[in-house]
């Protein structure tokens, strides 16, 4: 058991990227500070794993989500949840299907890093970048970890705060660049994302993001502009308007 100190406060998730450096297994096996193994058999079963797999570099499992003073809520993968993970990492979009980092268990040789511009979207941005690399993955459908919930995490004061999800997410259309909008997944996350937070032009963005956003997105925002904001709060009207303005955007190059 090595123990290392940083010398100043690195932060999320700069603080797991160190750990990454330092380690010298083959596996690299994140544990959030609010998050424990479920039972004393988790662990045993991670390695398993990777027997079952030698092949797999990517490896995570089900879930508990557990508040306080609340019974624990499992969180398994679906078969269809599973099926649109395999046939592209972009489908993670949809859901976050893989769960925190505690829930993954990686090959050290991937040689992938957390992207320390983002706390939002850290996690599933590595993971996609990850599977786009790996090709596959392992799912254990098993709940090996208890996730602590409480208001202090970063995922409790990001959701819903304008100043850290539309930089982070108009970020990740830089990195991924504008193809990633011929899925459908990411354009209804994009489309939700401004439905909620209320954006009706392109200027309501720029407090939180200076630079240009994509065509396909100002394209997204007039779109949404012209259904009143009654309608886009009903779900099966927002989703047929978003359908409707997905398939215009099939004709714009992205």
């Amino acid at each position: 058991l090595s123990y290392y100190h940083n010398k100043t406060a690195l932060g999320t998730p700069e603080n797991w990227n160190e750990s990454i450096r330092k380690a010298n297994g083959t596996w690299i096996k994140l544990m959030h500070d609010d998050d424990w193994f479920a039972d004393e058999n988790s662990l045993q079963l991670f390695y398993e794993a990777t027997l079952k797999r030698p092949d797999c570099s990517f490896i995570f499992s089900a879930y508990n989500n557990v508040a306080e003073n609340k019974k624990p809520e499992p969180v398994f993968l679906s078969p269809v949840g599973k099926y649109l993970l395999q046939q592209n990492p972009l489908n993670i979009f949809k859901k976050q299907y893989v769960g925190n980092p505690s829930c993954t268990l990686i090959k050290n040789d991937v040689g992938l890093f957390y992207d320390k511009q983002f706390k939002w979207v850290v996690d599933f941005e590595y993971y996609i970048r990850c599977l786009q690399k790996l090709k596959s993955f392992y799912y254990i459908n098993i709940a090996l970890v208890n996730v602590g919930i409480n208001e202090t995490q970063v995922t409790q004061y990001s959701f819903r705060n304008p100043e850290i999800e539309i930089p982070e997410n108009h970020l990740m259309v830089e990195k991924m660049s504008g193809s990633i909008f011929r899925n459908i997944f990411v354009y209804d996350h994009y489309w939700r994302l401004y439905r909620n937070l209320d954006i009706r032009s392109s200027e309501d963005i720029i407090p939180y993001y200076s630079k240009p956003i994509h065509p396909l997105l100002r394209q997204m925002i007039a779109f949404q502009k012209m259904v009143p904001t009654s309608f886009l709060k009903i779900g099966i009207f927002s989703k047929l308007f978003m359908l409707g303005s997905y398939l215009v955007s099939l004709f714009r190059k992205s």
